[in-house]
């Protein structure tokens, strides 16, 4: 099993462009709120709500949380916090629009322009060589942006 410096540094391999890490500043946070979003849209059965913050975005929240958990403590609490506050942002925005639409738009807008960056940068995206850098991104970005490195 890789450990986080692993992941990080194989993510930064495709990611040494300055234009394409601002594109990543900007859109990866983007992408995350806007799953969050789309998950938090899908219906959730009221026989399995147990508890009203139950549905299918803290479900995928909580279940990133275990591959996080094998990256380390500083990644866990870190990723941990970024999504507790991306979920909170959409429970603020929930009565003022429609989540499943701003989580659509966010999504397609910010993928567009990951595919811009990674043009720029002249290599592909990490995840088409493994899914788990889909998960190591966020992670990746939010050091980037506290100034963890």
């Amino acid at each position: 099993m890789k450990k986080a410096e692993e992941w990080f540094n194989q993510y930064g391999i495709s990611h040494k462009n300055k234009t394409n890490i601002f594109i990543h500043k900007i859109c990866v946070p983007a992408i995350m709120f806007s799953v969050i979003c789309l998950f938090y849209s899908i219906p959730f059965p009221e026989k399995m709500s147990f508890y009203p913050w139950l549905n299918w975005a803290t479900i995928l929240i909580f279940s990133t949380w275990f591959f996080y958990m094998t990256l380390g403590k500083r990644v866990l609490i870190l990723m941990m916090a970024q999504s507790i506050l991306m979920y909170w942002g959409v429970l603020y925005l929930e009565p003022l629009t429609n989540i499943f639409y701003l989580g659509a738009i966010t999504f397609v807008v910010a993928w567009i322009f990951q595919f811009i960056g990674h043009k720029i940068e002249g290599l592909k995206p990490s995840f088409l060589e493994d899914l788990q850098f889909l998960l190591i991104g966020p992670a990746w970005v939010f050091r980037k942006l506290i100034g963890y490195q």
